[in-house]
């Protein structure tokens, strides 16, 4: 089976390089080698490669940019989805989507699901919900689109290594205890991605690791895993304070937990709770620094 891989420099990209499974033949490419909004180049680099499957990790991510950024989010979260739909559709190709929680608005209060309403409160989560609109209007039922949540890895920026960073330079942190969700590691959610390619699932699933956090939850587990490895030499304070003292351009959910009973039945397996894949990250981080 051959793939295309798009967004490949990114955390995820770069997860999904590390756990090719066997009998894939995959071409990697990232923003530099080939832009999704450039449809030209998708369809050239798709009549040389003639994959079977495309999985597009590409995304315009940084969230508060986005909301001073809104023309490029737009471009990249939707107009570069809709490209690979159309192009999908014209050679029969399968397309394996990314999406996020930031689709929905956090005030459900209980787990989302698939089928759940979206409404975000962000240019970033509306850019994602227009991609896969763009997506599900030219693919319909064929396309796979995988939403997940609070993404780290030991690859890229992200919050983990933010925190890991801020906890060595300070002796206080303060950290949002009111906004819930579920921190995922890229690793797990590239192995899901193979195993979906596999089976050709279609439709909207949700994949991130098991079990809910605050961001202060997560930063505490961080803080406390990481001294028991010896990547930090002192623990700090780390307070919890409410969103409305922490003033972001973007809005963010404040429950954006996902509903992955569907995905879990469908792939035959579940995933690990948050925290132990945060330790096996850490410890993947201590081994090569």
């Amino acid at each position: 089976m051959k793939v295309l891989l798009l967004g490949a420099e990114g955390q995820v990209g770069r997860e999904l390089r590390e756990t090719i499974p066997a009998g894939m033949t995959v071409t990697a490419a990232g923003h530099n080698l080939l832009d999704i909004t450039d449809l030209p180049a998708l369809q050239q680099a798709l009549k040389e490669i003639q994959p079977n499957a495309i999985i597009n990790a590409a995304a315009y991510t940084a969230v508060d940019k986005a909301e001073s950024e809104r023309q490029q989010a737009f471009a990249v979260n939707a107009e570069g989805p809709a490209n690979l739909a159309l192009l999908a559709e014209e050679y029969d190709i399968d397309l394996i989507h990314i999406s996020t929680d930031f689709v929905f608005d956090g005030r459900q209060g209980s787990p989302y699901r698939p089928e759940s309403p979206t409404n975000p409160v962000s240019v970033y989560g509306a850019s994602k919900r227009e991609g896969e609109r763009q997506i599900l209007e030219i693919r319909g039922s064929k396309a796979l689109i995988v939403r997940t949540s609070w993404v780290y890895s030991s690859y890229g920026n992200n919050f983990v290594k933010t925190m890991l960073r801020l906890m060595r330079e300070k002796t206080t942190l303060n950290v949002v205890s009111d906004q819930i969700g579920s921190p995922t590691w890229a690793k797990g959610l590239a192995s899901a991605l193979w195993k979906m390619v596999e089976l050709r699932l279609t439709g909207i699933h949700h994949w991130s690791d098991a079990g809910v956090a605050s961001w202060y939850d997560f930063a505490q587990a961080i803080q406390e895993e990481s001294l028991s490895r010896g990547l930090l030499q002192r623990s700090i304070v780390i307070q919890p304070i409410p969103t409305a003292l922490y003033p972001t351009p973007a809005s963010r959910p404040p429950y954006s937990v996902l509903d992955k009973t569907a995905t879990w039945q469908a792939l035959g397996y579940s995933a690990n709770h948050w925290r132990t894949s945060l330790c096996n990250m850490l410890q993947r981080i201590g081994k090569h620094g």
